[in-house]
């Protein structure tokens, strides 16, 4: 997991205690856990998962889907082309067949000429398949016009989401959302892929308690968890304790080799090994892999692998989502060095230089919040490009690309303690017909605007994440879990804590600080910091730090690293490393 660059050093925020090292493996795991809120050790046992009882509105939906799988009645998924949508499709289509599902279709709203949602354009292309009833999976919440749409042509609905509502909720034969208004299941941040999953199970009961498995065997929906969990990384959504359960219980399947074939070529590919698959191997390799296809062509295609029964058909799906990476890393580098270039020109500051060189230089002139354009900017890539951008400048970003409507689109992404919907809200309502379309969530955020609107949008924005953050917004901080003992600086700890705990958003990856002697620095790339490292105790480690190049130690042979201890595997051969976060030279 690659850190970002960063102009100047963040400031480190440790626990209490946490200046003492542990020197056991056993009690650095407890403190880690304490850390993050948890008294005991972790439950990742599927009896721990909360009840699908408990999602308001599910029994409705149960018994209309039970309904329509009896009576072998046409069903169309319309899904959504991120990984999370694409992972939900899957386990829809899978887990409907294994329950008797007749008719099965799916459909994928194109990210470049139907944008986000159920649109009375995506209902029209569903109604020419002639379902009975439409399922949306990681959509719906906010389709208004489409499903007034769909009440036109006479087609119900049932709406799985996890989307933030608006005022009202558009009307549906049946709406499962954990943050509707009135819902009482505890877990919030189920992704989209969760949801349908939790539906799945219901409908499982209520065929159950139909009878409807007495002539043919109930299904085992834990199969389907491999895919749970790729989805429920992939959206980034919080890792509290109910997505732990999900991600955990889908890693152990990918690790007894239990998988689909598309997901497991897709692992291969990159490079994994299933024996050893992290939390961290479904969001860096697999989900960016399967991510390319609704990024620079048609998500179907990552759908196809995903339920690929034959592995050799599988591979050769993954095979294809491998090349549209490689075409998808490539525009997103060149977008990145535009982007710098554009950074750089508001705030010297931003360039790529030593602090040294900074020094006596004007302070941050940009403002609260960043909007960035190109002509030739991708679509499909300008997600990306907003989050790198956001984490190097350490403020709300929105990065726009022409769209195929003739408007722009906007991709945004937020930082902590500013949330992105309420805050193009605030400017839709202080600007009335400045925005053409909005929606998101908390950290993430798509929107459209009319070309001869971006000036003024930049101004609305800005305005609107300064009167958010305040006149002293919060100082982003580094959360480290302290030094790390000498005698834990080594492979058994680093390999121990890959499989300690799914790790990501809101259960954040061990991440430890303390001094180190410098040795041997180099660039790799221009971009990458690769150097030696040597405790005050202990055999010296190899450490790189990405994107890290502006940290380069130059003169110092001290500095003190916020890094994790992870397992490079380089041909076979498995050695403590160090990714160092950030290095602050120290006096010699």
């Amino acid at each position: 997991m690659p850190p970002t660059p960063r102009s100047t050093p963040r400031p480190i925020h440790r626990p209490a205690g946490a200046e003492h090292p542990p020197h056991r493996l056993d009690a650095l795991l407890a403190r880690l856990y304490r850390h993050r809120g948890l008294a005991g050790p972790l439950d990742h046992r599927l009896g721990a998962l909360h009840p699908f009882e408990q999602l308001h509105g599910i029994d409705a939906a149960a018994a209309l889907l039970a309904d329509h799988i009896q009576t072998q009645r046409r069903l169309l998924i319309v899904g959504d082309y991120d990984a999370d949508g694409a992972t939900g499709t899957a386990v829809a289509l899978l887990g409907l067949r294994a329950l008797g599902a007749g008719a099965l279709d799916f459909l994928i709203p194109s990210r470049f000429t139907d944008g986000y949602g159920l649109g009375p354009a995506v209902v029209d292309a569903a109604a020419e398949r002639q379902p009975d009833l439409l399922i949306t999976v990681d959509n719906g919440t906010a389709s208004h016009a489409g499903l007034a749409r769909a009440r036109e042509r006479g087609l119900p609905v049932l709406i799985t989401d996890h989307h933030l509502p608006g005022a009202d909720l558009p009307e549906a034969a049946a709406h499962v959302n954990p943050n509707q208004p009135g819902c009482p299941f505890p877990s919030k941040h189920l992704a989209g892929v969760g949801v349908i999953f939790y539906l799945l199970i219901a409908t499982r009961a209520e065929l159950r308690r139909r009878g409807w498995f007495q002539t043919r065997a109930e299904p085992n929906l834990a199969e389907l968890l491999d895919l749970v969990a790729l989805g429920t990384v992939a959206d980034v959504v919080t890792l509290d304790a109910n997505n732990r359960i999900l991600v955990e219980q889908g890693l152990r399947r990918i690790r007894a080799g239990h998988c689909r074939p598309g997901l497991r070529a897709l692992l291969e590919i990159a490079g994994a090994q299933l024996a050893r698959v992290s939390a961290g191997d479904l969001a860096f390799l697999a989900a960016p892999r399967l991510n390319a296809a609704g990024r620079l062509d048609d998500m179907s295609a990552g759908i196809a692998c995903l339920i690929a029964d034959a592995p050799l058909e599988a591979m050769h799906q993954a095979q294809a989502l491998h090349t549209l990476n490689q075409e998808r890393r490539t525009l997103t580098q060149r977008m990145h060095d535009e982007a710098e270039q554009l950074l750089a020109r508001h705030d010297p500051a931003h360039a790529d230089q030593r602090p040294d060189q900074r020094a006596g230089q004007p302070p941050d002139q940009r403002p609260a919040g960043l909007c960035l354009f190109a002509e030739d900017w991708h679509e499909g890539i300008i997600g990306i490009l907003a989050a790198r951008l956001r984490e190097r400048s350490q403020r709300p970003v929105i990065a726009f690309a022409p769209g195929r409507d003739g408007q722009l689109k906007g991709s945004a992404r937020s930082i902590e303690g500013l949330h992105l919907r309420d805050c193009l809200a605030a400017v839709d309502n202080a600007h009335p017909g400045l925005i053409t379309r909005f929606g998101g969530h908390a950290m993430a955020a798509g929107l459209s605007l009319p070309r001869n609107a971006l000036d003024a949008f930049r101004t609305a924005f800005a305005t609107a994440v300064g009167n958010a953050l305040g006149p002293n917004p919060a100082t982003p901080v580094l959360h480290s879990d302290g030094a790390l003992g000498p005698t834990l600086l080594n492979l058994p700890t680093a390999e121990a804590l890959r499989l300690a705990a799914p790790w990501g958003k809101g259960f954040h990856e061990p991440l430890f600080d303390g001094p180190f002697q410098l040795s041997a620095p180099r660039l790799l790339k221009d971009r990458h910091l690769k150097l030696r490292v040597h405790p005050e105790q202990g055999p010296p480690l190899d450490a790189i730090g990405f994107n890290l190049a502006e940290q380069h130690p130059r003169s110092a042979t001290r500095a003190q690293l916020v890094y994790r201890l992870e397992v490079n595997d380089y041909r076979g051969l498995r050695s403590p490393q160090l990714i160092i976060e950030q290095l602050e030279p120290l006096p010699n």
